[in-house]
């Protein structure tokens, strides 16, 4: 189809409480890509500037936490101020090279598969289950089409589209991955847990209970931490991963709703988005207080990093707005699609084109589009059967997925 068309109260959950629950908690390089000036290196090699990060290094066969499977390893930690620093314009893990762009969406007992660029239905995944998002694995070889409703998780090969068989996961709310890529972590409820499991088979190996439901995360600098939001009880949690405990909580004021959260650039803040309250809550990762807040629109609930890593969308309420990391503060509000959602509902992100030009959006009112990041004008948009609950762009510049909805680092 046509294109074109602070505040910082921080009254604690109850921390004594939430670290009680968890007291029953299961117990349990070689050379770098070089670089190369332009012009020069292989056309299929990954874009990366004079003095940049070194985003890749190779692994011998046989080695690392998912041999042989994985063919790419590297320190998970970025470096500070660098946490976005290989998800740049053309940074394609090797992994994914070769890989065709393509739109998962989510719809009902199915995923439809679109070419982003012609707009075309290429495929539909049959998952057996009501699937309510596409989370690519952590070493970005594979697909998972997560069902949120039936509590299942189905393999899926983004260049065969061979399903693999389902594994029952009850209650799954979410699926992340440790960013040195030894565990899956699949957000749950009833009762409220984080499950640890094998990334590969996805095999459980432990469980954390949680004083809360949780259903969006993002990791801490360091990655000894995951942090997660919890819509019903209106507050954030800290679960530290190798000791597997619940190790602070915050409940927001004003009767907030978070959504989606995100490590700003520098890796000292999160933004949490709260559809109540209209804007992003700044929680200071090192001392996991408030740091404050940014109003942006009713419903915010959607979050996605612009590939210079300079500015966070918010998606919510009939707009995108746009807060520069820099000075925290509103610089873009653009509106969405006219009746797109009914009601004013909330679109649902998909990741950012790997030029960083347009983010990709679903509407439940079967609209897929995108928008210009520099304009906010529509750029594309192809109606689509059903009521759209998830949508993921694959693949996308990273050395490695953490899950979720599009983080990479």
């Amino acid at each position: 189809m046509g294109a074109h068309e602070g505040r910082s109260r921080a009254a604690a959950f109850p921390l004594a409480a939430a670290l009680a629950l968890t007291g029953g908690v299961l117990a349990g390089c070689e050379s770098p890509v070089p670089f190369y000036r332009p012009g020069e290196g292989s056309p299929g090699g990954p874009v990366i500037g004079l003095g940049g990060p070194a985003p890749y290094s190779s692994l011998r066969p046989g080695t690392g936490p998912s041999a042989p499977e994985t063919g790419v390893r590297q320190d998970a930690r970025p470096a500070p101020g660098r946490v976005y620093a290989a998800t740049g314009p053309g940074m394609i893990s090797p992994n994914a090279q070769g890989t065709p762009s393509r739109l998962y969406v989510a719809n009902g007992q199915a995923v439809d598969v679109i070419d982003p660029d012609t707009l075309r239905l290429v495929g539909r995944l049959h998952t057996g289950a009501a699937a309510s998002r596409v989370v690519p694995s952590w070493d970005l070889r594979r697909l998972w089409a997560a069902g949120r409703t039936n509590g299942v998780l189905v393999s899926v090969g983004p260049r065969s589209g061979r399903l693999g068989l389902p594994v029952t996961v009850p209650g799954a709310t979410g699926l992340y991955f440790t960013p040195d890529g030894q565990d899956a972590l699949v957000l749950a409820r009833e009762p409220r847990r984080i499950d640890v499991r094998d990334p590969r088979s996805m095999l459980l190996k432990a469980s954390v209970p949680m004083p809360c439901t949780a259903a969006h995360a993002d990791f801490t600098l360091d990655g000894a931490s995951l942090v997660t939001t919890c819509a019903s009880a209106g507050g954030i949690a800290r679960v530290h991963l190798a000791g597997r405990a619940v190790t602070g909580a915050i409940r927001l004021p004003d009767g907030a709703r978070p959504g989606d959260l995100r490590l700003s650039p520098d890796g000292t803040a999160f933004y949490v988005a709260d559809a109540v309250n209209g804007g992003v809550w700044l929680v200071d990762a090192h001392r996991f207080v408030l740091a404050g807040f940014v109003p942006t629109a009713p419903g915010a609930r959607g979050l996605a990093v612009s590939r210079d890593a300079r500015r966070l969308f918010v998606i919510g309420g009939g707009a995108v707005t746009a807060i520069d990391f820099a000075t925290r503060r509103v610089t873009s509000r653009w509106p969405l699609p006219a009746g797109s959602s009914p009601g004013g509902g909330s679109p649902v992100p998909g990741g950012i084109s790997p030029d960083g030009t347009a983010l990709w959006l679903a509407d439940p009112a079967g609209l897929v589009y995108a928008v210009d990041t520099r304009t906010g004008h529509v750029l594309r948009k192809v109606m689509v059967e059903g009521r759209p609950v998830g949508l993921t762009l694959h693949p996308q510049p990273g050395r490695y997925s953490l899950g979720g909805t599009g983080l990479y680092r």
